[in-house]
């Protein structure tokens, strides 16, 4: 029996679909903005791009690095909360709120697959911070 606030296996799978694909797109998009680097803490160095030695070559390089470092940890971030959706699927905590223990709504993890915290709580964190 499906309630608003319990979400059936066969929602749960196609969540979980749609998270893979975003998993695969997301690592994509980080190859594309970094590369391997077994010195970096993460395993990942964003690109320095090289456009040149004159001054405004070399201000648009630190610019358009600066972007990619901060479009990398978007990405990072990413990834994370798309690992932590799929573990907690895997271990069947997938849907229950990790403050308050009760059911997040079905349609909450619908539109944020990813989401680990019930509007509730949610709402209650972020008016406290």
């Amino acid at each position: 029996m499906n309630t608003e606030n319990s979400i059936d296996k066969k929602v749960i799978d196609e969540i979980k679909a749609t998270l893979l694909a975003q998993k695969k797109q997301i690592m994509t998009d980080l190859s594309d903005v970094s590369h391997k680097d077994a010195h970096e803490a993460d395993s990942r160095s964003a690109q320095f791009p090289e456009y040149g030695d004159k001054p405004d070559e070399n201000a648009q390089e630190i610019s358009d690095f600066s972007t990619t470092v901060m479009a990398q940890k978007v990405l990072e971030k990413s990834l994370e909360d798309i690992d932590k959706a799929l573990n907690r699927i895997e271990k069947g905590t997938y849907g229950i709120c990790k403050y308050c223990h009760k059911p997040i709504n079905a349609k909450r993890l619908q539109a944020r697959p990813t989401a680990g915290a019930c509007i509730t709580c949610k709402t209650e964190l972020q008016e406290n911070e």
